[in-house]
């Protein structure tokens, strides 16, 4: 048999999904994996019931259901001010996934560079290298996730360079970028001419007084931003796959069709409920942003309770803990035998980092009270079952 792809030849599984099945093993608190054993809100699934019974149940417009695309436009205006015509700058995808991977099949070419802030959503560097483009690694330094503006600009600048990925609020750190900080990645862009992924999802996931800041909204950026994100996080609906990308008319155009041959379009019957979602009101993003406040207290007083260390995030719904203490030097390790005989899942942060970090795991708090309070008992053992 002829050799199989050498581009994929050093790929390995999704770290995140196996530690949920590692966790599904032991019967462990799956905090690896992120997303809320809690329900979407009442309103999306009540019009689902209906459209079950009513439809769509065919194909929609290949880049998504028109009343889907007008109300994301008119919930993009209403967030971050920028007009956006639903019908050239936008096209639904089958998750922020595909969206980030229609966006990079789009603008790179093989031997292309795009940079990437480290730790950065493992997808990001296997998504560069599938378009045959190179990954060029630039530190968030724990524990503050701090960049050296020297650094990056060193990195943007090299000859080939694309494109850069920006997570933000950012998963697996929490960071939330500041306005100076958006405004330096922009300047460069426009300097070297290059374009700006942003990865979105957790855009209404924060925690004061931080804010997000949208790329696309600084002066010459718009033309050069490909928005991704979706609706997994906002609404609680991870398994209905419905992502998007926004950016200018010719972008667009070449997005839509990498899309068509990708998956050909999304769910209709779940852009049909969803569109109930993307109308709420503000009192809903307000809503949201104080449960998670509440999960977030919940979580690290716990972990305080019990003597941790770990690094407070800013927003999304992830903590990095500090496992220093417990003498692994493996924490992939850790994580599987944290799942074996503490009982709770977690992330290896290996994972995350082009560095060498191997003394941080990643929970997340997207749980109801009660699984975040079994999580915490468990976890008050974890000094005495886990040392080397």
């Amino acid at each position: 048999m002829k050799a199989l792809s050498t581009r994929t030849e050093q790929f390995t599984d999704s770290v995140i999904r196996r530690m949920t099945r590692i966790s599904d093993l032991h019967g462990a608190i799956n905090l690896s994996q992120g997303f809320p054993d809690f329900d979407p809100p009442k309103e999306i699934v009540d019009r689902l019931s209906q459209v079950a019974k009513e439809g769509p149940h065919q194909y929609a417009i290949t880049f998504g259901a028109a009343n889907f695309r007008e109300a994301l436009a008119a919930k993009q205006k209403h967030f971050s001010g920028m007009d956006v015509n639903p019908d050239k700058e936008i096209v639904i995808t089958c998750g922020s996934t595909e969206a980030m991977m229609a966006a990079m099949m789009s603008i790179c070419n093989p031997g292309d560079q795009v940079v990437i802030f480290s730790p950065f959503y493992e997808n990001y560097g296997a998504d560069t290298i599938l378009t045959g483009a190179v990954p060029i690694y630039v530190p968030l330094k724990p524990p503050t996730f701090e960049f050296d503006v020297d650094e990056l600009e060193n990195a943007i600048r090299k000859p080939g360079v694309k494109a850069l990925i920006l997570c933000n609020p950012s998963n697996p750190c929490g960071k939330v970028f500041t306005k100076e900080e958006m405004q330096l990645i922009a300047g460069l862009a426009v300097k070297y001419d290059i374009y700006v992924i942003t990865d979105e999802v957790y855009e209404h996931i924060l925690y004061q007084p931080n804010e997000h800041v949208y790329m696309a909204a600084f002066p010459g950026m718009k033309e050069r931003t490909i928005v991704c994100s979706s609706l997994s996080k906002t609404y609680s609906i991870t398994g209905w796959r419905l992502g998007y990308a926004i950016a200018s008319e010719e972008i667009i155009e070449r997005i839509k069709k990498v899309h068509d041959f990708l998956t050909v379009g999304a769910a209709a019957p779940l852009m049909e409920a969803a569109v109930v979602g993307l109308k709420f009101g503000d009192d809903y993003y307000e809503n949201l942003q104080h449960h998670y406040t509440h999960m977030r207290n919940l979580f690290l007083d716990g972990l305080n309770e019990i003597g941790l260390n770990y690094t407070k995030p800013q927003g999304a719904y992830y903590v990095l803990l500090d496992i220093s203490e417990f003498g692994y030097k493996d924490d992939n390790e850790f994580c599987e035998k944290l799942a074996e005989k503490v009982g709770v899942g977690a992330v290896p942060g290996s994972s995350f980092f082009r560095e060498d970090v191997n003394h941080l795991i990643r929970f997340h708090f997207a749980k109801k009270d009660e699984t975040l309070i079994a999580a915490l008992d468990r976890l008050a053992d974890i000094k005495k079952k886990m040392k080397q």
